[in-house]
């Protein structure tokens, strides 16, 4: 049996969570699911756990999900190599294979399973259904070096977001559906495209005009040259923080996401820990909250 003190304190939780439930009441809330959260049984079960609370209490949860680790497993498996050009994967037709095969069909129908396993409704889809996601080839740019002047690399059928279905994802909303989505894309000619999972979190943010973008990765959030955490951050931060060095590798296009969102009209975008148990409502409904915000 639990204390008074114990109780207690989970009574001052609860009441900590209220005005926050009754602020972001019906507000979208566009979250990119990856990392080690997608790993660890019990982050798992924790995130779809989450995911259903919000969507109970009356938020409007977008789930996007990556799955990079399980394509590399197929791939290996079915001794399809991988090169890279610029630090990302050639997808050529074979590679796209299998890669719409792990994140619409494994890696999706998985989240889906937990979220409803805990209550929640979910449904899975690839960005091809309903034209969710449209896209067009993405153009790789190598810099001019030396006395070489700026390349255009083939990547391959990798993708950018140029259009997403807001009226079918309005329609999910309002629902008590709680959409999954894998990063696949559709062009102009019926073709498929692998599309980085925070750059359709990102789209899908901006074009929903969410109140929040939640990228939940494997860093506390972004740090500084101390590797302490960095609260929040204005765009307008973000240059300086570049130059300096503060910003760089992966976290680079992960600021560049969050801020194609905000300026499109997410009122703002959260780097959160995803190693941490239950990190999203940690965000939402503390007042101390976890990660980095970042906003206009």
């Amino acid at each position: 049996m639990k204390t008074d003190n114990q109780q207690s304190r989970q009574a001052s939780v609860l009441i900590e969570a209220l005005p926050y439930i009754r602020k972001f009441r019906g507000a979208t809330m566009v979250i990119k699911y990856g990392g080690h959260a997608m790993v660890d049984e019990g982050l798992k079960k924790g995130f779809a756990e989450d995911v259903t609370l919000l969507k109970y209490v009356g938020f409007n949860p977008v789930v996007v999900h990556g799955g990079g680790p399980q394509i590399n497993d197929l791939l290996g498996r079915l001794d399809i190599k991988s090169h890279f050009v610029e630090g990302q994967r050639f997808t050529d037709q074979a590679t796209m294979d299998v890669v719409e095969m792990v994140l619409s069909g494994q890696v999706g129908k998985e989240i889906v399973s937990l979220i409803n396993s805990v209550g929640g409704r979910a449904v899975g889809l690839s960005g091809k259904d309903a034209q969710i996601i449209k896209a067009r080839r993405k153009k790789l740019t190598r810099p001019s070096r030396a006395d070489l002047p700026p390349e255009i690399l083939d990547i391959g059928l990798v993708g950018e977001p140029t259009r997403i279905n807001t009226e079918f994802l309005g329609y999910l909303g309002a629902s008590d559906v709680i959409p999954v989505i894998a990063p696949v894309g559709v062009g102009l000619h019926g073709e498929t495209y692998n599309i980085n999972a925070d750059a359709v979190a990102g789209a899908v943010a901006g074009a929903l005009k969410a109140e929040k973008l939640i990228l939940l990765t494997d860093v506390e959030g972004v740090l500084d040259q101390a590797k302490k955490l960095i609260p929040r951050l204005r765009l307008a931060d973000l240059p300086a923080l570049k130059r300096d060095g503060v910003i760089s590798g992966g976290m680079i296009p992960k600021l560049e996401c969050c801020e194609k969102a905000v300026k499109s009209g997410c009122g703002g975008a959260y780097i959160l820990d995803g190693r941490r148990s239950h990190a999203l409502l940690l965000e939402l409904f503390t007042d101390e909250g976890c990660g980095t915000e970042v906003t206009a």
